[in-house]
């Protein structure tokens, strides 16, 4: 088999990476700040707030990535009158999506919290805001860390679904090559297992993580 076209598609995929790990790194960091405020705002006794937070999960679970691709991309901008970038508007869907699960994912952190935490912080007379800071949100957080990059992984897995408003990360490279030089099979093939190396090199990270918390 010729692999001379790899000499081509190899530094497109790696290109298309940098745009992948751009948009997921920053849409799941982006992600946490919104789905800590949702998942804290579930867990409040604002009930203004857990509404609006309850909404914003179900419009985001209740619609495809695909979807809200589409909308950010199409029809912000004419609401708004703003145009969005391609990678901007990415960033944007990985941070609405990513935010929705993650909030579910802080409330059952917080949720997990033994509730004599609270009471123990009340007895060494902490302030409400001190006790969840200090008492509260570090073990919560290290509980959550293994689902917070699963969540990653799915993110990276996602922005393959950017192509369609022509994101440059690693499927819409593919795409390209597979247009220009018509050998699909071995774009393809190639693309897959780019992202299994991929998916499989961040799967391992991810267990080491959880190796580390559970020591």
């Amino acid at each position: 088999m010729d692999l001379s076209f790899l000499n081509v598609l190899l530094p497109m995929l790696f290109n298309g990476l940098k745009i992948t790990l751009l948009i997921a790194v920053s849409g799941i960091l982006l992600g946490f700040l919104l789905g800590a405020a949702a998942g804290f705002a579930l867990e409040s006794k604002c009930k203004i707030a857990a509404v609006i937070a309850n909404a914003y999960i179900w419009i985001i679970r209740g619609t495809p990535l695909i979807v809200q691709a589409l909308y950010v991309y199409f029809v912000i901008p004419k609401i708004t009158g703003i145009s969005l970038s391609s990678n901007v508007a990415g960033i944007a869907v990985i941070t609405l999506n990513s935010g929705a699960f993650i909030a579910e994912i802080v409330r059952g952190a917080l949720e997990g919290i033994d509730p004599g935490q609270k009471e123990a912080g009340v007895s060494l007379g902490l302030t409400p805001s001190q006790t969840l800071w200090h008492i509260i949100v570090p073990p919560a957080f290290r509980s959550m860390l293994p689902a917070l990059f699963n969540q990653f992984i799915i993110s990276v897995k996602d922005t393959a679904l950017l192509s369609v408003i022509v994101v440059n990360e690693i499927t819409k490279q593919i795409q390209n090559y597979a247009a220009l030089s018509f050998k699909t099979i071995e774009a393809y093939t190639t693309g897959a297992i780019f992202y299994l190396v991929l998916i499989s090199i961040l799967i391992i990270v991810q267990k080491q993580i959880e190796r580390k918390i559970k020591r």
